[in-house]
């Protein structure tokens, strides 16, 4: 997920402040990781500099000065066109877990054993997710949001299942190499 990118939606609904953008972030994207509030200004200091925001006025209310920030133009145009891309499939998935099983069979350990345990790991994430989701008052992002993630990790589960029911196969393949 583009920061860059993320922040300058944000920055679509009106002019705000680095605090409370990083606070609309971790609102919108509750399953995401939390933004950083150094990751927050160093981004809109580069969108400033790079154009795409400008600094729009500061406020103190009573407390420090903060720096409002507001999208241009060009910035409206950047957003369109991020938005409007297509995010290509990847054409090889990068897996740890995958990587663990075979380095797991390249040090005679029990790859069985390990993806017995990232399976419980992942049914207790399933298990936390399906609490969040269901939860009295979850918003729909947050739904959306959990229902993303589970559909991931049902994936997951399932390789997992396939490659245990083929470590005889390939524990020869690592084994012959």
């Amino acid at each position: 997920m583009s920061t860059r990118h993320i922040l300058l939606g944000l920055l679509a609904g009106g002019p705000s402040h680095g605090y409370d953008l990083k606070r609309r972030h971790d609102d919108r994207f509750p399953e995401a990781r939390p933004l950083a509030y150094g990751q927050v200004y160093t981004t809109l200091q580069r969108l400033v500099r790079d154009g795409l925001a400008e600094v729009d006025g500061t406020d103190s209310d009573g407390g420090p000065e903060r720096t409002r920030y507001r999208s241009t133009e060009a910035g409206t145009r950047e957003l369109a066109q991020w938005a409007g891309q297509i995010a290509p499939p990847a054409p090889f998935v990068t897996n740890e877990i995958f990587a663990k099983v075979v380095v797991s069979i390249l040090a005679g350990g029990d790859p069985d054993a390990y993806l017995r345990a990232q399976r419980a790991a992942h049914m207790a994430r399933m298990r936390e997710l399906t609490a969040v989701k269901t939860a009295h008052g979850a918003d729909l992002a947050t739904v959306l949001s959990a229902d993303y993630a589970l559909n991931h990790l049902d994936a997951d589960l399932r390789w997992m299942n396939t490659t245990a029911a083929r470590l005889t196969t390939l524990t020869a393949e690592v084994d012959s190499a």
